[in-house]
Parts: structure tokens; sequence; C-alpha cells
């Protein structure tokens, strides 16, 4: 391993030389209290691994303000307590139960490469991610009931709808943790699905009551 590991590349050493000087130094006593008296984060935030969704900027949030968890595709699987190793949803409980947030937020957003590889799979066009061996494969079978839900729509339609139901099944599956429903049901959280177009700068809402996504 020891051969692999190297130094930071020195662009990055040059940012945070340049951060630590100028907005650490400026707001010192701030990040001294953040450390000490440790997170309170009013939100958590499931978005994509996607590099262009950059979340804080978009809400203009400084640190300590969102409790965010990045994956592919920004999917939250079915409550499965079968003791195997579920970092989604170990983050979900985390942020639930003992940060206690007061919004759970499922971010989508447009050209997804998830979502387009779950599309590729579910229509047989990537085979390589049916796979056991795929670790993508397997996490994109998440979305699979969202494809089934798209699948009848003109095809040139059926990738932009899919990554909006990356967010409503994310949603549903959110439903099926015991502790989300009775945050929920306590009206101690509320629960919201967005999607961001990432060219346009446009946020969607998802509306319930109407199953559609609304801007705003």
């Amino acid at each position: 391993m020891r051969e692999h590991v190297k130094p930071l590349p020195s662009y990055l050493v040059s940012r945070y030389q340049g951060w630590h000087a100028t907005t650490y130094n400026e707001n010192r006593a701030w990040y001294r209290r953040l450390a000490s008296e440790g997170q309170r984060p009013r939100s958590m935030i499931i978005a994509c691994c996607d590099s262009r969704v950059h979340v804080t900027s978009m809400f203009g949030a400084d640190q300590g303000e969102f409790f965010i968890h990045r994956n592919i595709a920004n999917l939250v699987p079915e409550f499965t307590p079968d003791g195997d190793h579920h970092g989604t949803s170990a983050a979900v409980e985390y942020a639930v139960t003992s940060l206690k947030v007061a919004h759970l937020i499922v971010l989508g957003h447009s050209n997804c490469g998830g979502v387009a590889g779950c599309h590729a799979m579910c229509s047989g066009h990537a085979p390589e991610l049916e796979e056991k061996s795929s670790f993508v494969g397997t996490w994109l079978n998440l979305l699979r009931p969202g494809y089934e839900r798209v699948s009848e729509l003109p095809e040139d339609q059926q990738v932009l709808a899919l990554e909006r139901e990356a967010v409503k099944v994310s949603l549903e599956n959110l439903m099926t943790f015991p502790f989300v429903r009775e945050a929920l049901d306590a009206d101690r959280m509320t629960l919201h699905g967005l999607r961001h177009d990432i060219g346009e700068g446009v946020l969607e809402q998802y509306d319930a009551d109407s199953d559609r996504f609304e801007t705003f």
C-alpha cells in the first residue's frame, strides 16, 4: 500500500494554504466554536456524488448548516436491518435520531450519470452493470422500480423522467425507516424532494399532492 499513497497534489496544497490564510484566519473564532460545540445542522441533504452538484453554494450555506450525504444518483435503499454495511442508511439514522434534523431533503440533478447508467442497464444496453461484481450496477438496481414506471414513455423522455423518479424512489424508501416515519408523524421533521437543472440553474420541488415537480 505504501508505494501507492502519495503526497497531495501541489495545486490542492496551494488552495488549502490560501483558504487557511484568508477564510480561516478571518473567521478563526467561528471555526473554533464549531469544533468545540459540535454540529447542529437543521437539514440533511442526500445528493449525488456528481462534482457539478455544489450543494452549499446553491443554498448559500455556511459550515455546520447542512449534514450532507452523497452517493451515486442520490438513492436511498429500503429499510433493511440485516447487519450488512449500509452507509446511506447509517447516515439517515444518525441525522434523524442523533442530530434530530428538522428537514430531510433528497436532491437530484440533470444529466446524472448514475440515472443514465440505470436506464442503460434496465433497457439491456449495459450488461456489465448487471454483473454481480458491479458495485455500481447493484446500487443502481434500487432505481429499477422507477425505470418500470417510465419505460412506457417515449424513449427520448425516459431519462429525464427517471431523474425525477430517483428522487421519488428515495422519498418512498425513506418512509420505510421507522425512525423517519416516527419523526414525520410527530411533526419533528419534514421531507422534501428536489431536482436541480445544472445548466439552467433551475430548482424543481416535488409536490406529492399533484405527483409533479414544480419550478420555484
